[in-house]
């Protein structure tokens, strides 16, 4: 659906794009995580036919984005990190607008229209003035406007950016609905707990660079040659310590405030680390749960990013 190959955008001497390549199959949505600066938005914009790359190439739905442009913009929706709307209009007016400047005859918006504000949850706000939405409200009508020309692929640069809690999982639900309905969806975001939940796979960029890719579970993989886990017991809490701390794998070992829960790093194979579990209970321990912490997309980034800041 989207191949990216070599694509690399310089602004004099600063590179802003470097040599990013990548491969988006139909129907998957895609995460692209960074920090302001890192290439997220002239990534976009390049697939956008906005802005022309320096060099590489890009074909979405077998269009090329340079010598393509208006085919390609017949498959995308792309809403921008910041959007425009015409205050002067209503909500039905605005998607009807749009949806002229597709060609799309009276009669069949007259259709769409309705369909797109009860997907976006306006339809209670279709005769409203534009200029007194919310800001969320703003944002989903401008999904709808995404939306207009049934494209099959989205690109939204940061539309949960700027959004009440309440807005964002209204946001969030809506792009879970789009999903299901077998869009092929880029989304980038600094709310990365989000996007691990909404992601196929993610792509963390940073400085221009992909310094990782891959599914969330994949890449939270790449930190887990060290674990963090948790043992809860119900009593003889001294008497596990003694014997972790007889482990050479185990690392930063100690007793939680609630004084009845063990907290220690693993740096050992899964074998070995069932064998923990495995003396634990040949000493009769009362062990309630013996558990790994899952590591977030916080930390991936945060970790992946140091990494490559020290390459």
């Amino acid at each position: 659906m989207i191949e990216i190959q070599d694509l690399t955008k310089r602004y004099g001497r600063f590179t802003a794009l470097d040599s990013l390549n990548l491969h988006i199959n139909k129907g998957t949505v895609f995460g692209f995580v960074g920090q302001n600066g890192a290439g997220k938005s002239t990534t976009f914009s390049i697939l956008a036919t906005l802005l022309a790359p320096t060099s590489g190439t890009a074909t979405i739905n077998g269009f090329n984005i340079a010598r393509e442009p208006k085919m390609v913009r017949r498959q995308i929706g792309y809403m921008p990190d910041f959007f425009g709307v015409y205050d002067q209009l209503r909500a039905v007016e605005y998607l009807h607008f749009y949806g002229a400047s597709y060609g799309i005859p009276v009669r069949e918006r007259d259709k769409l229209i309705p369909q797109l504000l009860e997907l976006v949850n306006l339809s209670h706000k279709k005769d409203d003035y534009v200029d007194v939405l919310s800001r969320g409200m703003k944002q989903r009508l401008c999904l709808a406007r995404c939306l207009i020309h049934d494209p099959e692929v989205l690109i939204l640069d940061e539309p949960a950016s700027g959004l009440d809690p309440r807005a964002r999982v209204e946001m969030r639900e809506i792009l879970k609905e789009l999903k299901t309905m077998g869009k092929t969806i880029l989304i980038s975001s600094h709310i990365l707990p989000e996007l691990a939940e909404m992601c196929d796979s993610i792509g963390i960029i940073n400085g221009g660079k992909l310094t990782a890719s891959g599914t969330v579970h994949e890449i939270q993989e790449r930190l887990k040659g060290e674990k963090l886990l948790i043992v809860k017991m119900y009593q003889d809490v001294e008497k596990c310590l003694a014997l972790f701390e007889d482990d050479p794998n185990v690392l930063d070992l100690k007793i939680l405030e609630d004084h009845m829960s063990l907290q220690f790093i693993y740096k050992g194979t899964k074998e070995e680390q069932s064998m923990l579990l495995k003396r634990a209970m040949l000493h009769d321990l009362p062990i309630i749960s013996f558990s790994e912490v899952e590591t977030d997309l916080e930390d991936v980034f945060m970790e992946i990013t140091k990494e490559a800041d020290l390459t």
